[in-house]
């Protein structure tokens, strides 16, 4: 008789299977709950650059190309036009202050100096003969006045005793009546010129003032006239380097141009154009350093140019207690203006990672050096050498900061 056998609940397969399907959904929840998700991607260590965050100086500047020319500088324009006569000093040529440099010819210029100062010159004459004529008058009044007080002397003692000989009846009434006559003829004939002589002083006197104001001018318009002619010779107004363009005797020169500048050898600035973005930061005073002939120099910026052209504005800069030896008008120095005193801040190296993330993220290395991974920040100042840190970063943390490019949209990247 066959016997029934009953049905094992728990089998090993049966066990196995509910065992595979747990694993399955505590696998799942844990990758739903607690796996990481992030895109990755996998980069070689060798093809990155890792730099360290760390506390130091921070120093704000930029860097600038400034042009030497010259601390002082007399450019030479002719104020006559005219032809070159004679060439008297090259270019390059060592001046001192009123050497001639160039002598040119005007005929009709000249001509007419000429002509001016012939007439100034017969003005001059006849002003003179005016007051000469005037100062005569003076003296023939004067004469007059002299001769009548001569006759009076005369008169005066006579007609006194006549009149108390004719009161004492010892001469006859018409000689007596006759030198009356005269007496009072010459007395009143001086009334008469003294007041004209007074009348004719006050007049003389203005005329007087009015001539020789006039007689001045007329000799400072004659000496500027002749000053004319003493523009075409240009002459170095400082002792210094004469630079010019070829010039040629013979060669036309019109009133106005350039012909060369002289310079004033041993002393020099920096012209220096700077981009208008940071122009509320520059002012007067600022230092700068250079580097020529392998030794370190400082400069201040002694002026602010206030024309904005092309998005630039320029500054002039001065050396501080020593001029390198061996410039030149017109070398270029490589030159860093500081625009601050330093201060202490958590720095970041410059690198290629800014212009692909506005500064606002990077990607930090794990201390194994396994992977990196992304994380915000926030930066502040730059200089050429480090970044400002202001928030997500710390002392010792390790930034990938070569470009980001080939990284695509991964937030974290495993490294190899």
């Amino acid at each position: 008789m066959d016997k029934k056998i009953k049905k094992k609940k728990w089998t090993f397969k049966r066990i196995g299977t509910i065992f595979g399907i747990t694993l399955l959904v505590v696998f799942v929840g844990y990758q739903l709950l607690f796996a990481d998700r992030r895109s990755k991607l996998n980069v070689e260590k060798e093809k990155i650059t890792i730099a360290d965050v760390k506390r130091g100086a921070f120093l704000e500047f930029i860097p600038q190309t400034g042009t030497v020319e010259p601390s002082v500088t007399f450019y030479l324009d002719a104020i006559e036009g005219g032809t070159i006569r004679k060439v008297h000093a090259e270019s390059g040529a060592m001046l001192q202050t009123g050497d001639v440099i160039i002598e040119l010819s005007n005929l009709n210029r000249e001509l007419n100096v000429l002509s001016q100062e012939a007439s100034l010159n017969e003005s001059i004459n006849q002003i003179r003969r005016t007051m000469l004529q005037l100062e005569q008058n003076d003296l023939q009044q004067q004469q007059t006045l002299a001769l009548i007080d001569n006759q009076l002397e005369k008169l005066e003692p006579q007609y006194n005793r006549q009149k108390m000989l004719y009161e004492k009846e010892l001469i006859s009434l018409q000689t007596y009546e006759q030198t009356k006559a005269d007496y009072e003829y010459n007395l009143k004939r001086r009334e008469i010129t003294y007041a004209s002589y007074k009348k004719d002083s006050i007049s003389r006197v203005r005329q007087l003032d009015q001539f020789n104001k006039s007689e001045r001018r007329m000799t400072e318009s004659l000496e500027g006239v002749g000053q004319i002619l003493d523009n075409l010779t240009i002459r170095s107004p400082i002792q210094g380097q004469l630079t010019t363009p070829q010039l040629v005797e013979g060669q036309s020169v019109n009133p106005g141009q350039r012909l060369g500048q002289v310079d004033k050898v041993g002393s020099y600035k920096v012209r220096v154009p700077i981009d208008e973005l940071y122009l509320p930061k520059i002012s007067k005073g600022l230092s700068a350093t250079t580097r020529f002939d392998n030794k370190q120099y400082q400069l201040i910026i002694t002026y602010i140019y206030p024309n904005i052209i092309n998005g630039r504005f320029e500054v002039d800069m001065e050396f501080v207690n020593e001029t390198p030896n061996g410039i030149r008008r017109g070398q270029s120095l490589r030159m860093r203006i500081e625009l601050g005193q330093p201060s202490e801040e958590l720095l970041l190296p410059v690198g290629g990672f800014y212009k692909d993330t506005g500064g606002n993220w990077v990607f930090v290395v794990s201390n194994d050096e396994s992977k990196a991974e992304k994380r915000n920040i926030r930066l502040g100042r730059k200089n050429t050498e480090h970044f400002e840190v202001l928030e997500g970063l710390e002392p010792g943390d390790r930034v990938i900061t070569s470009s980001y490019d080939n990284f695509g949209d991964n937030e974290v990247l495993i490294l190899k």
